[in-house]
This record gives structure tokens, C-alpha cells and sequence, in this order.
């Protein structure tokens, strides 16, 4: 049985501690109850997106929604994005209703200065301008610095919808968390490709759909990666998680150190240049971006912002179905199997199944037939999950407007930009 000191953060952590301490807190077990959801929006003016907010403007309209008494946790990203991140809901409908609640104030709050939230993977105009300076992105930004300037545009021009489920029941079974990691992982690929909607960048389109994806699978890589899913989860997680570098060691006096090439697991064994602490390990797994981040919940992270106020709605609805619903689990779970053949041994993102998601969105014949499969089965589900009239609606019509016909979101962006060139 798992049992884990939630108490000190000050003390050295040994290597047995943090080993139990990943194993406890990534995989919780039992049924699926909960459902939350983490929105990130860019903020654009309404009349003209493609002109950047001076950052002064930007600052003060932070500051009127930070005044907003909202029910979800509100962060800013880097380059000024709002994320909204509701409380884990004890159904679909009490997420969506608390999350589309917030988001009425937040808008309410942006309007007197003619600024929107906007719904894209990826700023298709601006570049990155980091807004926010602190010890942390200050020491995030020189690390994915090293590997080229895609850690930037991730910081500061990217927005995703990042569903959180409950990680499962202990197996065998359609809702077992071992079914449910390894689905997530083909899943996934499934989800980015129907819901991608970056397809340019600096004004250029791109040659992909979801251009955010694709950055995100050219980064470091270690960190962005999944861990093998032929191995136990519990055990694989930790184990990926011990051996990945660690991108900073904070320092109580001058700047925070970033040793090269200090895997956790050394850093706990060495004790340089001090001794690491509990903190410093939850620390270190705040800096992990794989496609599904096991954080006692499952995060699924690969969905691009989506258009609209409520197109984020649509996703949240059908991946919650198809986790939570046991027909829909079964039945996706023998739709999605296939796909693993097309994923190969390489671990996501980087692997063909995953590019080929990120790069010709629902395009792609395999992921097609997959996600018309998927849409089905939640469409089905969610009468059953007590999903509203509303909701079921707009489900029915993404499904015949996109998935239907082989499109996503992008290539609406595609159509309504044609003067857009190709990337060079």
C-alpha cells in the first residue's frame, strides 16, 4: 500500500523515497469519478489579431481578471496567456457548467479594452514575447534554448485544452488504468488530429495542422516524450521521470544552477550541488511534457486550443466519454488497437503515428476511420453520461462538419486565410 508523507519539503529525499513517493502520487486507483479541464487562451484584439497587445495593455488587463472571483485557478503563461484550471467536477455537465461560468467574467473583464480570448494551438502571427520574469521561465527559457527556438514559441504563442481523468481502477477491465495509460497513448493520436487547429506560424502556413504538436515533438528530447508502454505504468513513469535531466537546482541566494546532463536519479545519489528535496522532485515533474502527464490523474495534453467560446466543450465532452463510459471504452479501445502498428517502437510524439497526426490532421485515412469510430461511440455515450441537449449538439456537429468529411479545425483556418504562404 502506498503511503506518502505529505508534509516535509526541507528535508534531503532518498532515492527509495522518491521512488515510492512517484509510484503513489502519479497512479491513484479507482473508478472514474472525477473530470476537469485546463483551458490556455491567447489574447488578441478583436478588431485586429494580428496586431500585438501592447504589453502595458496586456499587464492591466491581467490585472482586472486577476480581480475576478472565479471557481477555476487562474494562471498567466509566459507570453501573457490566460489558463484557466477548474476544480477536478464530479460529472461532465458540473465541469463545463463552472468552467463556461468563469469564462463569461474573463471576457467580461477583456471587452472594455477590445480584447478576446482566442482559441488556436499557435499565435499564427505574432512571436514569441515573453511577458512574465521570474527565477523559473527565466531558467525554462535558457534550457529549451539549447535545442533551437521552438522552447520559446511553446512558452509564449501556444494554447492547448488539456483534459484531466481519473487514472482508473486497478485491473483487468475497460476502466483499468493500465488499459487507460496505453489507450491515452494511441488515443491521443486520435484526439490531435481531429482537433488540430495550428497550421501556420509567422503568417506562414506551415505544411502541418497542428504546427503546436509538432514543436512540441522537436523539443528536448527526453522530457517530451512518453515512457515505454510495454512495461508496467507505475514502475515505467518512474523510472523515465528519475533519469530525465532535471532543468534547474534553485538556490536560496543568486541564480538558479543548470548542471548538464544531472539526471534526478544523480542528482538524489551524488547530493550536488545540494542535497534535493521532495519539493525540488514535484519541481522537476512540473517540468516533464509528455503527451499524457500521470499526476495521480491522467493529463492529456496533445489538443489544441480550440475555436470559439465553447469549441473547447467539445473535446473536454468526447474524451471524457470515451475514458469514462465503459461501452465507449470497450469499443474505442478495439477501434484504436490497430494504430499501434503505425506507432512503431518510437514513444510518442515522435513516433510515425503521432506525425502523421500532427502533420495531416484527420487527412490521414487511419486516424480517420478511428475517429469516426470514437465520435460515435460518444455520441452515444453522453445521453448516458447526462451530457445536455447543448453540449450533445455541438458534439453531433463537429463530428459531421470535421470528422465526417476528413477535416479539423486548421483547415477552417486554411480556408479563411488563403493569403497565408507556404513556410520556407
Amino acid at each position: 500500500m502506498c503511503t506518502a508523507d505529505a508534509g516535509d519539503f526541507g528535508r534531503p529525499l532518498s532515492e527509495d523515497e522518491a521512488e515510492h513517493m512517484l509510484r503513489c502520487i502519479c497512479f491513484k486507483n479507482g473508478p472514474p469519478r472525477n473530470v476537469g479541464v485546463e483551458l490556455e487562451w491567447l489574447v488578441h484584439h478583436r478588431e485586429t489579431p494580428r496586431r500585438p497587445v501592447p504589453a502595458d495593455r496586456l499587464t492591466a488587463a491581467h490585472d482586472r481578471v486577476r480581480a475576478l472571483a472565479l471557481d477555476s485557478a487562474l494562471t498567466f503563461e509566459p507570453g501573457g496567456q490566460v489558463e484557466l484550471s477548474s476544480r477536478p467536477a464530479g460529472s461532465l455537465m458540473e465541469c463545463v457548467d463552472s468552467v463556461a461560468g468563469d469564462l463569461r467574467a474573463v471576457r467580461a473583464a477583456l471587452a472594455p479594452d477590445g480584447l478576446v480570448l482566442a482559441g488556436i494551438g499557435l499565435d499564427p502571427w505574432q512571436s514569441p514575447r515573453r511577458m512574465r520574469h521570474d527565477p523559473r521561465y527565466d531558467a525554462m527559457e535558457a534550457y529549451l534554448d539549447r535545442t533551437g527556438p521552438g522552447g520559446r514559441a511553446m512558452m509564449c504563442t501556444s494554447a492547448s485544452i488539456q483534459v484531466c481523468l481519473d487514472a482508473g481502477e486497478e485491473e483487468p477491465g475497460p476502466l483499468g488504468h493500465g488499459r487507460r495509460w496505453r489507450l491515452a497513448h494511441l488515443l491521443g493520436a486520435v484526439l490531435s488530429a481531429a482537433f488540430a487547429n495550428s497550421p501556420a506560424r509567422a503568417g506562414r502556413r506551415t505544411g502541418w495542422r497542428s504546427t503546436r504538436q509538432a514543436i512540441w515533438a522537436g523539443l528536448d528530447g527526453t522530457r517530451t516524450v512518453a515512457p515505454p508502454l510495454d512495461r508496467e505504468p507505475r514502475g515505467a513513469w518512474t523510472d523515465h521521470a528519475l533519469d530525465i535531466p532535471v532543468m534547474f537546482v534553485r538556490m536560496p541566494d543568486g541564480p538558479w544552477q543548470q548542471p548538464r546532463g544531472l539526471s534526478f536519479r544523480s542528482w538524489l545519489r551524488t547530493g550536488g550541488p545540494r542535497p534535493p528535496t521532495r519539493q525540488d522532485l514535484e519541481h522537476h515533474l512540473s517540468t516533464l511534457f509528455p503527451p499524457v502527464r500521470p499526476r495521480g490523474h491522467l493529463e492529456l495534453r496533445m489538443i489544441d486550443a480550440q475555436p470559439g467560446d465553447d469549441g473547447w466543450q467539445v473535446p473536454l465532452a468526447v474524451t471524457t466519454a470515451l475514458f469514462d463510459d465503459p461501452e465507449a471504452a470497450e469499443t474505442v479501445h478495439r477501434a484504436v488497437k490497430p494504430l499501434a502498428e503505425w506507432a512503431g517502437p518510437l514513444p510518442a510524439p515522435r513516433n510515425p503515428l503521432w506525425v502523421g497526426a500532427a502533420r495531416h490532421g484527420l487527412a490521414h485515412p487511419e486516424l480517420r476511420a478511428a475517429a469516426r469510430v470514437c465520435f460515435t461511440a460518444a455520441r452515444e455515450a453522453l445521453p448516458r453520461m447526462g451530457a445536455s441537449t447543448a453540449l450533445r449538439d455541438a458534439v453531433a456537429a463537429f463530428d459531421e462538419r470535421h470528422v465526417a468529411r476528413g477535416r479539423c479545425p486548421a483547415d477552417d483556418l486554411l480556408d479563411t486565410a488563403p493569403e497565408w504562404r507556404a513556410e520556407r
